[in-house]
């Protein structure tokens, strides 16, 4: 799938701490032709742009939101509120509660304002999830899509075989080799 230079995905997180996290699902996308944006929007300590970007994303092509948050989590909520384009939210670990408090504060949204909600740290799956809103109107990314599920079908079949074939302890010596 080649859209050029417009980005139709939009990857956001509260900090730059988040970034580690974040970019898999850039690499997610990317690995399907499709192209994002990636910045900084806090819902706490840039609330004017947080406005600005939720409210001007679908007009500059956007057509999903990946929002990643750690802690209160707020910013995939907030985003969600003030747009109608599909917003997924990536839990961030954190080092007080592990990431149960991101993931709670995502997924507990109110009626009316729904967020798609991945495991914590899951950007890699948000990335994918964001893919597979898009191929509901793009037939090539839809076929790319399938063949991912296909090539990763095959990568199981292919171990299985071998632990069905050499026994536990020969695979387990094959994963040990470097």
């Amino acid at each position: 799938m080649k859209d050029g230079d417009a980005p139709l995905a939009g990857i956001i997180m509260g900090s730059d701490s988040d970034l580690a996290v974040m970019a898999e699902a850039g690499r997610m996308l990317a690995e399907f032709g499709v192209a994002s944006e990636t910045t900084i929007v806090s819902a706490h300590r840039t609330p004017a742009r947080l406005v600005d970007y939720a409210r001007g994303a679908a007009a500059r092509g956007i057509k999903v939101i990946v929002a990643g948050a750690g802690g209160s989590a707020h910013l995939p909520g907030m985003v969600a509120s003030m747009t109608t384009l599909p917003v997924i939210g990536v839990p961030i670990r954190t080092r007080t509660l592990d990431g149960l408090d991101s993931l709670l504060s995502i997924v507990q949204m109110p009626p009316g304002i729904p967020v798609a909600t991945v495991a914590v740290d899951g950007a890699r799956n948000a990335g994918l999830l964001a893919a597979r809103i898009l191929a509901t109107s793009r037939p090539e990314l839809a076929a790319a899509l399938a063949s991912y599920a296909a090539r990763m079908e095959a990568e199981v079949l292919a171990k299985a075989r071998r632990l069905e074939e050499g026994g536990p302890e020969t695979y387990l010596e094959g994963m040990r080799k470097p």
